[in-house]
């Protein structure tokens, strides 16, 4: 069974959830070259979410690729300003964050069912919905993120499984931990900071 799970995995796989494990492992040392990785790793994703005809994952990771070729420039060639401090998401957040997964869902669904050749609409435009939803509270700093990002992880684990991308749904699994210790972490963050912001 292992045999057979680990002769459907490709090279490409192997490289992709390489480079994403060593950006993440490089983004919690708060190291400026976790993006190169990151871009490296988005690269060889996006083929393999095309061939498997995830194409909402495919769009969301050109999201993620044009995100991290900013954040590298930024990071090595931007002024450094006051962080923004962690807070919790207010009623308007999660107004925006219901207006954010439902919309997004929503064109997802309908140019996948309309426009490709996709197996999964349902279940590829729920992941980037709820990964669209969580980005935008993680680029506003705040903690929710994590549960709308663990979300997406949850749905995208049998998903990939589902398109023998196995080493994928691990890679969701490990980003599925990093996000509750993120969460935890970020939470005695909040409760210690003199700045929290607790609406």
């Amino acid at each position: 069974m292992m045999q057979e799970i680990l002769s459907k995995i490709t090279w490409i796989e192997w490289l992709g959830v390489g480079f994403s494990v060593a950006q993440v492992l490089l983004a919690r040392l708060n190291k400026p070259i976790n993006y190169l990785f990151g871009i490296a790793g988005i690269s060889l994703t996006l083929w393999v979410m095309f061939t498997a005809k995830l194409y909402a994952e495919f769009t969301l990771n050109i999201y993620y690729l044009v995100m991290s070729i900013y954040g590298w420039f930024f990071w090595k060639f931007g002024k450094h300003q006051h962080e923004t401090p962690i807070s919790a998401s207010t009623k308007n957040d999660w107004t925006k964050v219901v207006g954010i997964v439902v919309v997004s869902f929503l064109i997802f669904y309908f140019a996948l069912t309309h426009f490709t050749n996709s197996d999964v609409p349902l279940w590829d435009s729920l992941v980037s919905a709820f990964a669209w939803a969580g980005m935008w509270l993680m680029a506003k700093r705040k903690i929710e993120n994590w549960i709308l990002l663990n979300i997406s992880n949850l749905i995208s684990i049998p998903l990939m499984i589902h398109k023998d991308l196995y080493l994928y749904a691990v890679l969701s699994a490990f980003l599925f931990i990093v996000a509750v210790s993120a969460y935890f972490k970020w939470s005695k963050i909040l409760k210690n900071s003199p700045h929290a912001v607790r609406e």
